[in-house]
């Protein structure tokens, strides 16, 4: 009996994921070329980040660019995590160019697979990966035909 519960729900939980992941038949989706924006909505921080996509005629993301910001306006770049243009605190200041640096391997990751379900997130950039979903999702619905 315990055997039957096991296997059914197994099944489920099988069925639901090839559920949510469009069961392997899922159309693929056509887009119109052009360059299409979009923004993730603010963190708990207020942080936010915006992806430019391009899409070429042949319906393949040709460019992205994806920029985070803080709450104040300011790009998160090199100098993100200082205070007053000073290193502050070493361990957050590691942490916050690791979210930087994550921002771009997330731009060249999904140019190459093409597809944000198969987008690998980075340890210790979680926020920046989220944030990445959303805004490429935003700018892709735009581009939906």
């Amino acid at each position: 009996m315990k055997k039957t519960w096991l296997l059914a729900l197994l099944c489920a939980a099988l069925a639901f994921t090839l559920a949510a992941c469009g069961g392997g038949g899922a159309k693929a989706k056509n887009y119109a070329p052009g360059t299409y924006t979009g923004q993730s909505s603010e963190n708990e921080d207020g942080d936010y980040a915006i992806a430019t996509v391009t899409i070429g005629e042949d319906n393949k993301i040709t460019d992205i660019e994806f920029v985070s910001y803080e709450k104040n306006g300011n790009i998160k770049d090199e100098n993100y995590g200082k205070q007053d243009g000073e290193i502050a605190n070493q361990d957050y200041f590691n942490r916050a160019q690791n979210a930087v640096a994550a921002m771009q391997k997330y731009a060249d990751q999904f140019l190459e697979v093409q597809d944000l379900a198969k987008l690998d997130a980075i340890t210790g950039a979680t926020l920046s990966y989220d944030q990445f979903n959303e805004s490429v999702s935003i700018a892709l619905s735009k581009a939906e035909q």
